[in-house]
């Protein structure tokens, strides 16, 4: 049947209607699983620190594995000035003498002989995956201006019944998350981005499993990430905890550091 200003008026209107729908209901459905994961106590989550195993891979083949301890302290608002409103520190090996830090900004390698800057792709990529977190987005993100919350529907994934929602930002940023559809817990997430070193897009995805109730919070106690369908990544957390009081300078270079080359 040929276009007509009428049937094209009403094809736009029934679209705007169905966006409409679903922008509803997905607000609806991220609000449940903000209570799913805790409420107030989520949303005012301080820090975090989880504690366990840490494991690398490369095409899909374990390449490195250690003890590891994260720190991840929340930020708050500051009139837009910081790209990321989170810190993290993160500690390898059993002695916890080498770590990897995260400030809102900078990145760098801690080891004994002083501070070496991270190459510019992967704290690039540390700030891509924390905009894309939809833990990240649930607790410091929910108030920005221009998210925007789709709901997809019902499907299957993981093996499980899900309700899937499609989050974008003002910056058109876009995260899909399936949700357990009787938890409302996250099971899965996606996002795309661009990689200059191979001038293509990337997929990332990453799982969420084992949640256990971490003070008030229900936190996943193993992640697994994989890119482009390889595993890059796994975390099994034998402990995790909330709001610790960690310092601002335990997220600070030590005063007088050696400041390596890159």
């Amino acid at each position: 049947m040929p276009m007509t200003r009428r049937t094209f008026t009403l094809s736009l209107a029934a679209s705007t209607t169905v966006r409409a729908e679903g922008q509803s209901r997905g607000r609806e459905l991220i609000d449940r699983a903000i209570e799913a994961l805790g409420g107030s106590t989520f949303r005012s989550l301080r820090s975090r620190t989880e504690s366990g195993r840490a494991y690398s891979f490369y095409h899909d083949k374990l390449s490195g594995l250690s003890v590891a301890r994260f720190h991840t302290k929340y930020l708050p608002f500051d009139g837009g000035k910081a790209k990321i409103r989170q810190v993290q520190r993160q500690f390898y090996g059993k002695k916890q003498e080498d770590s990897v830090l995260y400030t809102t900004s900078e990145a760098y390698e801690l080891t004994f002989r002083g501070a070496r800057p991270l190459p510019d792709d992967r704290a690039g990529q540390y700030q891509e995956a924390t905009l894309h977190d939809v833990f990240y987005i649930l607790r410091q993100r929910m108030d920005e201006p221009g998210m925007d919350f789709i709901s997809r529907g019902v499907d299957v994934v993981e093996n499980q019944r899900v309700e899937t929602i499609d989050i974008y930002d003002s910056e058109n940023r876009n995260v899909t998350v399936w949700f357990n559809a009787n938890t409302f817990l996250p099971v899965k997430q996606r996002f795309y981005h661009w990689d200059p070193t191979i001038k293509d897009r990337r997929e990332d995805v990453t799982r969420f499993t084992k949640f256990r109730d971490a003070g008030g919070v229900m936190w996943p106690h193993a992640t697994e990430r994989e890119r482009d369908t390889e595993k890059i990544f796994q975390l099994y957390a034998d402990k995790v905890t909330i709001n610790e009081a960690l310092s601002d300078s335990f997220f600070e270079l030590p005063n007088g550091i050696t400041i390596l080359k890159q």
